[in-house]
């Protein structure tokens, strides 16, 4: 996926969840952060990050907040809408077969159908997929904490995505072929653990869910000055 406009700026403080100052060019902007997330680790003062320039001339906010620099790693993707931009992108490229019950997502044929938003149970799944008469579902997650060089998620607490991983499990056993994918939006990182610091009914409701035969993908990104690009998918 590719953005409209970027620009350099210099973060200097975050007053709230939604938005956040920036010097660009010199002048301080208010810039809206396409991430509700905490970021503590990423958006530090001083930090350089590449806001996009909003093509909507009414808004409030000119620009949005996609990417961060952090020191010893590197430019992150913290747009969190990007991964499912991304992983749309990817599945419309190619197609993805589960082989046998022990087996992975290998790349073959495309999907007779793709579909976004799609409900299961008491949750919206991210993907819904087809191909003959086998049924897929796919939950996208997106990483951006870092810790020694390994991924970690969730970067807070999230009754979502562990609502998510339980309808994945009772998908698997009633029939659907079922996978999570982390998008690790920075370079350098090939592997995603959970956060159980911060939240440890998420690994608990991922071990469950992968114990019910549910894949847990990695795709790894190239981050690139104005775009995200999946490169390369490994499995957990």
């Amino acid at each position: 996926m590719k953005y409209r406009e970027i620009v350099d700026g210099i973060f200097l403080d975050r007053p709230n969840r939604f938005i956040a100052h920036v010097d660009v060019n010199g002048a301080v902007e208010t810039v809206h952060v396409k991430n509700t997330g905490r970021c503590k680790e990423l958006l530090l003062p001083g930090a350089e990050v590449r806001p996009e320039v909003s093509d909507n001339p009414k808004r409030k906010t000119k620009y949005d907040l996609v990417a961060v620099h952090k020191q010893g790693l590197g430019w992150v993707n913290m747009d969190s809408q990007a991964p499912n931009k991304v992983v749309g992108e990817w599945l419309a490229k190619q197609g993805y077969d589960y082989i046998k019950p022990e087996g992975v997502w290998l790349s073959k044929q495309e999907f007779d159908l793709v579909r976004s938003e799609f409900t299961y149970g008491k949750s919206r799944i991210d993907f819904y997929m087809e191909k003959g008469e086998q049924k897929y579902l796919l939950e996208v997650k997106g990483c951006t904490l870092e810790v020694g060089g390994i991924g970690y998620f969730p970067d807070a607490p999230t009754e979502r995505g562990v609502k998510h991983l339980h309808e994945l499990a009772q998908a698997q056993q009633a029939g659907y072929r079922c996978a999570v994918a982390f998008v690790i939006q920075m370079e350098g990182v090939t592997e995603v653990r959970p956060n159980i610091s911060t939240q440890p009914e998420f690994g608990t409701a991922l071990e469950q869910a992968k114990a019910a035969g549910v894949r847990v993908l990695f795709l790894l990104c190239r981050i690139g000055q104005d775009s995200l690009e999946i490169t390369e998918q490994r499995e957990g």
